[in-house]
C-alpha cells in the first residue's frame, strides 16, 4: 500500500482532503502518480450536490448512502508500477488517466491509461478524456466539413464541443448560453455566433444565420427546455447529440411536430455509449479518442493551454468546490497539481 491522499465530497456540498491508501497493482494493472486532474464542472457539482441520478448504469436505490463521493476521473501523470502481464506502458511513461480520481496515486487497470506524445504537455493533456465526450458526440451527429452546428450549453464540454466542432469543419457554429460571460468566452474559443437562448427571437435568429436551420446540433444542458429550443432551430433531418446528462426527465416535447415529421434524428451521446475496443465510423472506443485527441494536441491543430484559467494545489479543494457549487460562471479550465 502506498499511504497518499485523495479529495473526497464528504456531505453535501463539502470537499476535504482525505487520506488514501493505494493498493499495488495486481496482474494487468498500473499504479499512476499523478501530475494533474481536471475539474469536470457539471458531474462534480453533481456528485457534491447529493445528486441520487448519477450513474444511469446502476438501479436508483433511495436508500443508498450519499457520501462520500470521488470525482475526478481524467487526469494525467507518470506510471509509477506495473503489474504482471503488462504491455501497453512501462514504468516512467507519460500517461492520460481514464476514469481515475482526484488523487496522489491511483491504481487501475492498464487499458485505463494512454500514452502521452513527445511535444504534449501534462497540463493540457489533462483534458482529453473530458474533450473525448465532446468528440463522440461529434462523431455521432456525422458532421461534415461545412455543416453549420449549434451547441447549447456552454459548460466544460460545450466549449469542447464548439473547439473540436471548427477543428472538424463545422460553419457556422453557433454557441447558446443564458450567461453573457460564456458566450463571449465561447466566440475565443471558435464560435462564429453566440446568443442568448432566453431571447425572444431566438430560433429566428438561428435559422437566419443558417440559411433555413442548423444540419447539427449538441445539446449539453440536459434540460428538456433547451432541447425543444434545439428541435426549433434544426433543418428537416437534422441530426442531435444529448451530450449533456439528462438527469431531470422532465421532457414535454412535441415528437409528432418537431421529430416524426421532419425527420430529426436524436442520438445518445453519453461517452458510456459507444464501443469498448472496436472503433467503428461515428462510434470511436474511447482509447481511440484519446488518443486521437492527443495527436491533435500534438499537431496544433487544437489549442487546450488557452483554456487553463486557474491551477490548485489540493489543498485548496473545500475553497474550490466551494465555487464550484455557487458560482454559474465557474471557469471551464480548472486544474489540481499534485506533485
Amino acid at each position: 500500500m502506498i499511504e497518499t491522499r485523495r479529495i473526497a465530497f464528504t456531505d453535501f456540498n463539502k470537499a476535504e482532503v482525505v487520506s488514501f491508501s493505494c493498493r499495488e497493482p495486481n496482474p494487468m494493472e498500473v499504479t499512476v502518480k499523478y501530475e494533474y486532474t481536471a475539474i469536470s464542472s457539471g458531474t462534480e457539482r453533481a456528485n457534491i450536490s447529493g445528486d441520487p441520478n448519477v450513474n444511469a448504469a446502476t438501479a436508483f436505490d433511495p436508500n443508498a448512502p450519499l457520501f462520500p463521493r470521488y470525482s475526478g476521473y481524467s487526469g494525467t501523470g507518470i506510471v509509477y508500477k506495473i503489474g504482471e502481464g503488462v504491455k501497453n506502458v512501462k514504468v516512467g511513461d507519460r500517461v492520460v488517466i481514464r476514469w481515475g480520481s482526484h488523487a496522489e496515486y491511483y491504481t487501475t487497470s492498464c487499458r485505463n491509461v494512454v500514452k502521452i506524445p513527445d511535444g504534449v504537455d501534462f497540463d493540457e493533456a489533462a483534458f482529453a478524456l473530458i474533450s473525448n465526450f465532446s468528440l463522440g458526440a461529434i462523431r455521432k451527429v456525422r458532421l461534415e466539413m461545412g455543416e453549420s452546428l449549434i451547441v447549447m450549453g456552454l459548460g466544460v464540454l460545450g466549449i469542447f464541443s464548439v473547439m473540436l466542432g471548427k477543428a472538424a469543419g463545422a460553419c457556422p457554429i453557433i454557441a447558446v448560453d443564458p450567461v453573457k460571460e460564456r458566450r463571449e468566452y465561447a466566440l475565443k474559443m471558435g464560435a462564429d455566433f453566440a446568443l442568448d437562448p432566453n431571447d425572444e427571437n431566438f430560433a429566428k435568429t438561428v435559422k437566419q444565420l443558417t440559411n433555413g436551420g442548423v444540419e447539427t446540433a449538441i445539446e449539453v444542458s440536459g434540460f428538456g427546455k433547451a432541447l425543444d429550443q434545439v428541435l426549433d432551430c434544426v433543418k428537416p433531418f437534422g441530426r442531435i447529440a444529448l451530450l449533456g446528462c439528462t438527469r431531470d426527465s422532465d421532457f414535454t416535447i412535441d415528437y409528432y411536430r418537431k421529430v416524426h415529421y421532419p425527420g430529426i434524428t436524436i442520438v445518445g451521446a453519453h461517452t458510456h455509449a459507444r464501443p469498448v475496443f472496436e472503433s467503428r465510423p461515428g462510434f470511436w472506443a474511447e482509447n481511440d479518442d484519446i488518443a486521437a485527441i492527443l495527436k491533435l494536441l500534438k499537431a496544433k491543430r487544437i489549442d487546450y493551454k488557452q483554456l487553463i484559467s486557474e491551477v490548485h494545489k489540493p489543498e485548496d479543494a473545500p475553497e474550490v468546490y466551494k465555487r464550484l457549487v455557487t458560482d454559474k460562471n465557474f471557469p471551464v479550465g480548472v486544474l489540481f497539481k499534485w506533485n
